[in-house]
């Protein structure tokens, strides 16, 4: 609402001076030019700006202060020429000036916007023995892999709210995951395809702040997948999200912070102790003479000891232990009778 109405009083304060202008000079047809080209030029204005909503800040800092550093120069190098122009034998000094000044400024500007444009992801403000970095403060950002994308269960999850930060998609992650739906395999192309439609599903939800982030450092260069996620995760002060076992590990030994969903999942699901019964229908063979195999409703695989010969039937099983790791969860039971 106050930004509507900041946008309606500068409407306003433009149109009043356009009218202003017109008026003024009503025997010169540059008055009315003037007046209607302030007028256009404001109504251009608002509408980019709500046309493009989503602004990023650090572009629009990096173009504001390339600018101030592209007119300080344009003034330095001004001042060191002006003796110059002025002992000169220019006719019009001060034109000669102007068009000096113009000269310098449109490069020198470009030059150094375009400068911190492409640095932006790597500029600090350093002192000798002293570096100041950004201090990140609140909710860490969360940089998906594309084991988290292609499973499909962030996608649900961050609809329950419980992800309240930024999630970062790596344009090297996004790359990797084109490959995959690219692939001549057909298990891998379909993989592929189903992670491009929840990166579509997450980017579709206004209530999820989703930036596709380009940056690539040095440090990252020539490193596969896995260590880049750990790097970005480090310059970024993030949390890797991801569902890969090896991922796990390796961001854990260089002290990233990691949110694996298997590991969220396993702690959602219901706690069998030993001893406690429940059926569960034997679907195949486990790998011990006796062994079947039988699946919760969460995918949690249930290995019997008994149930080799009552496959396919829905069987009463007595829990003897529980192996749960950040790979998944495995429970043993005992074979007590058909249901």
């Amino acid at each position: 609402m106050v930004l509507w109405v900041l946008r309606a009083v500068f409407m306003v304060i433009a149109f009043g001076a356009g009218i202003s202008i017109v008026t003024q000079d009503t025997e010169n047809s540059q008055g009315l030019v003037t007046g209607v080209t302030l007028i256009v030029a404001a109504a251009g204005i608002v509408s980019f700006d709500i046309l493009i909503r989503k602004k990023p800040i650090d572009v629009i800092s990096c173009s504001y202060f390339g600018i101030i550093v592209g007119l300080f120069l344009t003034y330095i190098v001004g001042v060191a020429i002006d003796p110059i122009l002025t002992f000169s034998k220019v006719e019009d000094v001060e034109h000669t000036r102007g068009m000096v000044n113009l000269l310098l400024a449109i490069p020198l500007c470009y030059i150094c916007t375009s400068f911190l444009l492409q640095t932006r992801h790597d500029f600090r403000f350093i002192i000798p023995y002293v570096e100041f970095k950004k201090d990140v403060k609140g909710n860490r950002p969360f940089i998906l892999d594309t084991s988290v994308i292609i499973d499909g269960r962030i996608a649900d999850l961050v609809e329950t709210n419980i992800m309240d930060g930024q999630l970062i998609m790596p344009k090297f992650v996004l790359a990797e995951l084109q490959n995959i739906a690219d692939s001549s395999d057909k298990m891998r192309r379909t993989r592929g395809r189903r992670g491009l439609d929840i990166l579509k599903q997450l980017q579709s939800n206004p209530e999820v702040d989703l930036l596709i982030d380009e940056r690539e450092s040095e440090a990252m260069r020539g490193q596969p997948v896995d260590s880049k996620l750990v790097i970005l995760a480090k310059e970024l002060n993030g949390k890797v999200v991801t569902g890969d076992y090896n991922l796990n590990k390796i961001a854990t030994i260089q002290e990233v912070p990691v949110i694996n969903l298997n590991d969220i999942l396993n702690s959602l699901r219901p706690v069998f102790l030993p001893g406690e019964e429940f059926k569960v229908k034997i679907v195949k063979e486990g790998e011990g003479e006796s062994q079947g195999v039988g699946y919760l409703d969460d995918g949690t695989m249930i290995v019997i000891e008994g149930g080799r010969q009552h496959l396919q039937e829905m069987a009463s099983v007595s829990v003897t232990s529980v192996l749960q790791t950040s790979a998944g969860r495995m429970i043993f039971a005992n074979y007590e009778g058909a249901v």
